[in-house]
C-alpha cells in the first residue's frame, strides 16, 4: 500500500487565480431554493422580487456554496497540496453576504487558503472565497473548513 502524502502546510496564505465566471440563472436559483426548502417567493417570482426592490429573483443565502466549492476545488485538485479527496470531510461553512446573489449575476471567486493546521494527525484546512461580480462588486465571502483525515 502506498502511503498517503501529507497535506502541504506551506499552502497557508496561497491565493488562487479567479475562477471562470459563474452565470447565475433564474432556473438554477429556483431549483436550489426548492432543494433546500427555501419557500420565499423572491426565489422564484421575478415580479415579486422586483416588487420588493430586487432587480430579479434572488438566491437563498446558501446558494453561494455552489460557487465557493468551485473555488475550493482549485486547491483540492492541486497536486502539490497533497489532498486525498477520499479522506476529505466538510467541517464548516460560513457566509458573509454583501448583497443578495441575483439572477443575471456573473460571479467570479478568488480562493485564499487561510490556514492549514495539523490536529491529531488530521489536517484542518480553512479556505476563504471572495465572490464578486465580473464588474468587481463584492457579493459574498464564503469561509470553509475541511478535515483531511490521517491515513492508516
Amino acid at each position: 500500500m502506498v502511503a498517503a502524502m501529507a497535506v502541504n502546510a506551506g499552502f497557508a496564505g496561497r491565493v488562487y487565480p479567479p475562477t471562470p465566471p459563474y452565470a447565475v440563472g433564474r432556473e438554477k436559483i429556483r431549483e436550489f431554493a426548492e432543494a433546500v426548502g427555501a419557500q420565499d417567493i423572491v426565489h422564484s417570482d421575478q415580479g415579486q422580487a422586483r416588487a420588493r426592490g430586487y432587480r430579479d429573483v434572488i438566491a437563498p443565502p446558501t446558494f453561494a456554496v455552489l460557487i465557493a466549492q468551485k473555488c475550493d476545488w482549485q486547491f483540492i485538485v492541486d497536486p502539490e497540496a497533497g489532498i486525498d479527496f477520499s479522506r476529505l470531510v466538510h467541517g464548516e461553512q460560513r457566509f458573509v453576504h454583501h448583497r443578495p446573489i441575483t439572477a443575471g449575476d456573473e460571479i467570479v471567486g478568488v480562493l485564499t487558503v487561510d490556514s492549514v493546521k495539523m490536529v491529531g494527525g488530521n489536517a484542518m484546512v480553512t479556505t476563504r472565497s471572495e465572490l464578486s461580480t465580473i464588474e468587481g462588486e463584492a457579493v459574498c465571502t464564503a469561509t470553509s473548513t475541511v478535515v483531511i483525515r490521517a491515513g492508516e
